[in-house]
């Protein structure tokens, strides 16, 4: 018993920081999308001249928009990559946890377990499939 409960608390603690890993690599794309927030205006309409009544050119926001993207989130790359690799081990040791001490599924039954022979019955009471009431019978059937 002690020993599952090591376990337990091992498997808690690495979801914990597998959770709170998760939860800085959040924190990253919030920060690189408020600074992408905060430039928008600086990267809206720009217009060339005098010809006010041509319309602007939606492909030249977007690809300031991008070029901004990827600059921002290139400075934050190497942190984001590093978070990234974390997060990918952490996931990896928690499966190899649960698999190592997943709980063994029961063994298949033989084939006298398996199917009730009739010429075994007695009676015929005994050779119907038991019906069950109440929690016990939400229970198997779930």
């Amino acid at each position: 018993m002690k020993a599952s409960s090591e376990r337990l608390d091992q498997l808690s603690r690495m979801e914990e920081a597998q959770r709170q890993t998760q939860r800085q690599l959040d924190m990253i794309d919030r920060q690189i999308i408020r600074r992408m927030t905060t430039l928008i205006p600086q990267l809206g309409r720009k217009r060339f001249g005098f010809r006010h009544e041509k319309p602007p050119d939606p492909r030249a926001f977007l690809e300031r928009y991008h070029s901004n993207l990827a600059a921002i989130t290139a400075e934050r790359q190497p942190e984001i990559d590093a978070l990234s690799r974390k997060l990918a081990r952490q996931d990896a040791a928690i499966e190899a946890l649960r698999a190592r001490h997943a709980p063994m599924s029961r063994p298949a039954r033989d084939d006298s377990e398996r199917t009730h022979r009739t010429d075994d019955c007695r009676s015929p009471a005994e050779c119907r499939p038991v019906k069950r009431h109440g929690a016990a019978a939400y229970r198997d059937r779930a």
